[in-house]
């Protein structure tokens, strides 16, 4: 960190509270000058977010924020600017903790921090604060925020589990917390569900070495490439400590009233599973599978690169180009089924045989679309208005 150069910020978030705490705790106290700022979002239902300044010693300022169009991540991102702009123009604050409420995803705020920054501020890192014993039980949650008294907004219709699995993989860094339920599956699953974080043990005096000097600060288009599903790092085949993950990829299309069929199962066949996949009937639409605690998500994507004329692939970004070129199959393109199933107790033979049975077979490609059903479950999923 450059005396007199901007203000670095560094965001810690994640629904396991008490390890983020903790994670706050250690930065505030390893790094001499540095303040956690914090907006709780849990006195929203009385039309206010509590903001909350401190630094080692204790909180030093606090405030209310009204609600913006009755959202309270909304009133976080219209306060938090402001806010960092006064920590920056103190001249005191050696390093800003923005300290996400339970249920705030990481990439909203790096993405407002990154774009207001204009060199008062900048982000330098976004850590995820996690309990390893309590990576399971969250993400096999399917209960929605709303219930469970962690909504952010009168609107917000996410689930426990897969509101933890975003806060999970957006991040580069995870505090993992040194928790004495935690086991040899607890371990193992954290590091196949997210196997290109860094991790950082809270008892080991190393983070504020690691997680807060890094001077070359995080880029929120590469964080956001490697979310996207056309070019997501998603993990590798992997079986150890009674914990697997299975990597599927097949070059033909979904039957789409069978795998509509089928997804009831899919969606419980692991405690996590995401990637993309081709449906024969929507041949130009690259289609987006996030599943956790029982619930699926399912959305377009956007086109397939295969889709694009060619003049038009300058508007593509170049990471998105480099990942199709990977996939390219010389009849199908960048189109491809390629969807990876974490869990304790994966069933593998399974749930091959489900998804393979999924697929066209030879007689249905040869027959062509016409002999495909024209309207499936997908319609209302995909479609809603229609």
């Amino acid at each position: 960190m450059t005396p007199g150069g901007p203000m670095p910020v560094v965001i810690v978030g994640g629904l396991h509270a008490e390890a983020r705490r903790h994670t706050v705790e250690r930065l505030l106290h390893e790094v001499p000058g540095s303040v956690a700022l914090h907006h709780d979002l849990s006195t929203a239902p009385a039309g206010t977010v509590r903001r909350s300044v401190r630094d080692a010693t204790g909180e030093t300022s606090w405030g209310d924020t009204p609600l913006v169009g009755d959202c309270a991540c909304c009133a976080l991102r219209e306060d938090l600017v402001p806010e960092l702009e006064r920590l920056a123009g103190s001249g005191r604050t050696r390093l800003a903790v923005l300290e996400l409420w339970d249920s705030v995803e990481p990439r909203g705020m790096a993405e407002a921090v990154a774009a207001h920054g204009a060199g008062a501020f900048r982000l330098t890192d976004v850590v995820t604060a996690v309990d390893p014993a309590l990576i399971l039980p969250y993400l096999s949650n399917g209960d929605d925020l709303a219930d469970v008294g962690l909504a952010a907004a009168a609107t917000d219709q996410r689930t426990v589990g897969d509101t933890f699995a975003r806060q999970l993989e957006y991040a580069p860094v995870l505090a993992v917390a040194d928790s004495p339920a935690t086991g040899p599956q607890d371990v193992a699953l954290l590091r196949q569900l997210h196997p290109t974080a860094r991790q950082i043990r809270l008892d080991s005096g190393q983070l504020g070495a690691t997680a807060v000097t890094a001077v070359t600060g995080f880029d929120v288009d590469a964080a956001a490439a490697a979310q996207h599903p056309a070019s997501a790092r998603l993990p590798h085949d992997c079986d150890e400590e009674g914990v697997g993950t299975l990597v599927w990829q097949r070059r033909r299309p979904f039957h789409p009233g069978r795998l509509y069929e089928a997804l009831e199962d899919l969606c419980c066949a692991a405690a996590r599973s995401r990637g993309r996949f081709w449906l024969a009937d929507r041949p130009d639409s690259l289609l987006a599978w996030s599943a956790a605690g029982g619930a699926l998500c399912v959305e377009s994507a956007g086109p397939w690169m295969a889709s694009l004329p060619e003049a038009a692939w300058e508007m593509v970004s170049a990471g998105r180009r480099a990942a199709a070129a990977l996939d390219w199959h010389p009849e199908h393109g960048d189109r491809c089924q390629h969807l990876v199933f974490t869990s304790p107790g994966l069933d593998r033979t399974g749930l091959l045989s489900l998804l393979d049975s999924c697929l066209l077979t030879d007689d249905e490609l040869a027959s062509g679309p016409g002999a495909w059903p024209r309207r499936t479950g997908f319609d209302q999923l995909l479609d809603p208005v229609a």
